[in-house]
């Protein structure tokens, strides 16, 4: 079993960085959990803790004795930067060797796959979550809330929901994470060579009242906008889709 600890940055008094209407305290629990879920329901033998679960203040030293007391194999401390730069970033520890540097780097990698981010590097600082945890620890920076660009992708609920995901291929690659057998129909409504054109669409079919995502796969950036264990209830949103005037496909992953 490997025991994943993720930590949302700041929370209750502490709302972290602001901007643009956003508050980091939200930005990183709303990513927190949503990667929790997926570790959960799509891997098999994968743990996951959060140093919080909802709006309260918790410490640096709770949050990371909490890890250590659970023995996590790994410290993911999630975070939304300011200072009016752009793009991600991630840090580990100061002087530390594999397997810290190999597990910064794939995740580092596979989140960039999946988010328009602009890549700021990897690097290393003495934070507190990343010298107090007796595990391998990662720290990103996912976008800057005082940039308009950055907090206009970070006001989107698909892309925060992308961010989860990068992050989740990501730990699933460095600890060899086994995929469930469960079975999703996946309800598109278009696949594009250019992400203009799929936001164009998503914006169509949210503005017609459809939970739109835009995902990036086999070089194409495809709409989707359900996917579902059951097909009844795939089909059944196909053909909303197709009565609101979208070309649509029901496939199965």
């Amino acid at each position: 079993m490997v025991k994943i600890f993720i930590d949302p940055g700041h929370g209750g008094a502490d709302s972290g960085a602001t901007g643009n209407g956003l508050q980091e305290k939200n930005l990183t629990l709303k990513i927190a959990t949503t990667l929790r879920d997926i570790l959960v329901n799509e891997y098999e033998g994968v743990a996951v803790k959060l140093s919080r679960s909802s709006d309260e203040t918790v410490s640096l030293e709770e949050r990371t004795d909490a890890a250590n007391n659970w023995d996590a194999d790994y410290y993911l401390s999630i975070h939304i930067n300011a200072g009016s730069g752009t793009g991600f970033e991630s840090y580990i520890y100061p002087g530390v060797g594999a397997p810290t540097t190999t597990y910064r780097d794939i995740i580092h990698n596979e989140v960039l796959k999946v988010v328009d981010f602009a890549n700021r590097g990897q690097k290393s600082a003495n934070f507190h979550v990343l010298r107090e945890s007796s595990m391998p620890a990662l720290l990103t920076e996912n976008g800057f809330i005082d940039t308009s660009s950055d907090a206009a992708k970070l006001k989107n609920a698909s892309f925060l929901t992308s961010i989860a995901r990068g992050h989740a291929n990501g730990l699933a690659i460095a600890f060899h994470l086994t995929k469930k057998t469960t079975v999703l129909y996946k309800v598109q409504i278009g696949a594009f060579s250019k992400k203009s054109n799929a936001d164009d669409l998503a914006a169509e079919a949210k503005s017609k009242g459809f939970d739109a995502l835009v995902i990036l796969k086999d070089g194409l950036y495809k709409v989707q906008i359900g996917a579902f264990s059951s097909k009844e209830n795939a089909d059944d949103l196909a053909e909303k889709a197709k009565r609101a005037g979208f070309n649509v496909i029901v496939y199965q992953e």
